[in-house]
């Protein structure tokens, strides 16, 4: 198991390192110059090479990656094209909003498909279990913005009893208002998230139903709600973990998006912003925050795999 985490972290590592590579370069190809950002139009050639030079955008990519790489190491993302203000605690300040979403979404995505992924499975020769997978097909389909208006017409507009978007001034200091600001994000990612998951459990489940140690268990006198407690649950979790956390990783990718619909000052609208002004750092400091939690979700997901398996330990 040490080895296997010391293999999983260096592979964690280079995986970092690549997409702080592939962000850095793919940001530098898009079209514009955030040095025109700092100047008024009608500015000339001078005016412009000076603000590349005070931006430290003049210099070949390599020397500008490696600066920047400098800086990320001790924990600096530097500072807003725009607002000169550190990438950094901007980036902390706005995680209040994004990761109670992404965490309350996560829980109750999963609170819905696992019943009714396992029902799903369980009753495939009832008339709801079709029923049932129809539905979760039909919801991966679904884009998330969509689901978010179609909430935010139902809710907001005409039955009036959620608002409609934004976020206190205060945050979490009046705990009430900031939940219910995010009722709705919340159900728009917990339902595109829960209809893809309900397929995986679902899989997962029929699987297991259909095993040999399930009907030799069977066959030796436990009841079918014992056998699939002791034999098919913990077999059943080994890629329903892979997948939660795969999940996870999606629904903080998907949170970050939905916020532009509700206009909530988390991640996303400091993203959307930083893309307009082609502020550099800002889309760096957030896109790299992103990157990492993905990648580091997948790293608990596959360790976790391995503690609830000993197959994958043996092997």
């Amino acid at each position: 198991m040490l080895h296997y985490l010391v293999r999983r972290t260096a592979i964690l590592i280079g995986s970092l390192f690549l997409a702080a590579v592939a962000l850095f370069v793919l940001l530098r190809l898009l079209p514009g110059d955030p040095a025109n950002a700092l100047l008024s139009v009608g500015a000339t050639a001078e005016q412009i090479e000076a603000a590349r030079r005070d931006l430290g955008t003049d210099g070949p990519l390599w020397s500008q990656f490696l600066s920047w790489l400098g800086d990320v190491f001790s924990l600096n993302l530097g500072k807003s094209l725009i607002s000169t203000l550190p990438v950094g605690p901007e980036i902390i300040a706005r995680l209040p909003v994004t990761v109670p979403l992404t965490l309350a979404a996560f829980v109750l995505a999963v609170l819905v498909a696992v019943p009714v992924g396992v029902l799903a499975a369980a009753r495939a020769d009832r008339w709801y279990g079709p029923v049932i997978n129809a539905i979760a097909q039909l919801g991966i389909a679904v884009p998330a913005f969509w689901v978010g208006l179609l909430l935010i017409t139902v809710f907001a507009l005409n039955l009036q009893v959620l608002p409609a978007g934004g976020f206190p001034t205060d945050g979490w200091s009046d705990p009430v208002n900031a939940s219910q600001s995010l009722v709705l994000p919340v159900v728009t990612v917990a339902l595109v998230m829960s209809a893809s998951l309900i397929r995986y459990v679902r899989t997962a489940t029929l699987e297991v139903l259909g095993a040999d140690y399930l009907r030799t268990a069977r066959a030796l006198g436990s009841s079918p709600r014992q056998a699939m407690w002791r034999h098919g649950l913990r077999n059943a979790a080994v890629p329903v973990v892979a997948v939660l956390a795969m999940e996870l990783a999606t629904t903080f990718l998907g949170a970050v998006v939905v916020e532009s619909v509700f206009a909530l000052p988390g991640l996303g609208s400091l993203l959307v912003r930083g893309i307009s002004q082609h502020d550099y750092p800002i889309v760096q400091g957030v896109m790299l925050v992103s990157t990492a939690t993905v990648l580091f979700v997948g790293f608990l997901g596959d360790v976790t795999q391995r503690l609830i398996d000993p197959r994958l330990r043996a092997s």
